[in-house]
């Protein structure tokens, strides 16, 4: 997420009431996660196990909740919780805009896009041309579509990321200031959900096709002309390249990389990263070959220890 205008660390600071090491002047662009994050952004950590990674990242501003040392040419924002100053900073950047009516006066709609009855578009919605969004779909504030774009009946688009710190009085959610982007000549079927970024973009691109009631999580990036079949979830911070293809049931773990063209098989777990242009199947999914082999030879088992009680 990038500030309207350059902000100065004290001003943040001050916005946030924290402690600061770095110059009052010292430029403060915008806000961004660890996995998104570029110079001139401020990233957050608040566990010892990552702050090296904040540290070391392409962030200037670290809002950290430890007095430690400060890189060169980096600044700190000392608080006593990073979480929740995070937060203060999504409110005061990006705060919640109520709807005044079911399509709202600030969003663009381009030439030739139909909007069927019951649709809801937010606030500063950008919708490219010849689009067609159809009945009871929800796009929230900030989404931009692109051109050739369509949206089947009760999708949601923009809903808050899956994110959450367990604190002892319950789960703390995490304030999602991003957006959902969708590329030309996109198809979202029946009932999908697709997650804004926390401070980023969820990111569908050009001629993606997805089925029926899929689930993509927040600030994840699907490439072109991948093709997802139904009852697919994808985690948060997933990158899937160009080309692949996701059969039906199948489950993608967080912040995971499927390589182009590969092809997940139905109902197939994906717990690491996969290499590009291989077939894969179960879980943990594995190629298909060596899977069905392993399979196979499972099923010789009874037969084995039949000989083997017979010795």
């Amino acid at each position: 997420m990038k500030f309207p205008k350059t902000h100065t660390l004290k001003e943040i600071s001050e916005i946030i009431d924290a402690d600061f090491v770095g110059d009052d002047d010292f430029p403060v662009l915008g806000m961004n996660e660890i996995h998104v994050v570029e110079e001139g952004d401020i990233v957050f950590v608040d566990h010892p196990k990552y702050y090296d990674k904040a540290l070391q990242s392409n962030a200037t501003v670290v809002l950290i909740n430890k007095e430690v040392e400060c890189p060169a040419g980096k600044a700190l924002l000392v608080s006593d919780d990073p979480f929740r100053d995070f937060n203060k900073l999504t409110r005061h950047f990006k705060p919640f805009e109520t709807a005044a009516s079911s399509i709202a006066d600030s969003a663009e709609i381009g030439e030739g896009t139909v909007v069927q009855p019951n649709v809801f578009i937010g606030n500063h919605v950008k919708i490219g041309k010849n689009c067609v969004i159809h009945p009871n779909v929800t796009i929230y504030d900030g989404c931009m579509l692109g051109d050739n774009v369509t949206i089947h009946a009760g999708t949601v688009l923009g809903a808050d990321a899956f994110y959450y710190k367990n604190r002892p009085e319950g789960f703390d959610r995490l304030l999602s200031g991003g957006n959902v982007v969708i590329g030309d000549n996109v198809d979202i079927g029946a009932g999908c959900t697709i997650d804004r970024g926390v401070t980023g973009s969820t990111t569908i691109k050009e001629g993606a096709k997805l089925d029926n009631q899929i689930q993509v999580g927040h600030d994840t990036v699907i490439g072109k002309k991948c093709l997802i079949a139904s009852h697919v979830g994808i985690a948060g911070c997933c990158i899937i390249e160009d080309e692949v293809t996701l059969w039906g049931q199948v489950g993608i773990t967080s912040g995971a990389t499927i390589g182009k063209k590969a092809v997940i098989l139905a109902q197939s777990g994906i717990s690491k990263s996969l290499e590009g242009g291989k077939t894969y199947f179960g879980y943990p999914a594995e190629e298909a070959r060596e899977k069905f082999k392993q399979i196979a030879s499972i099923k010789k088992i009874p037969e084995i220890l039949k000989k083997l009680k017979k010795i």
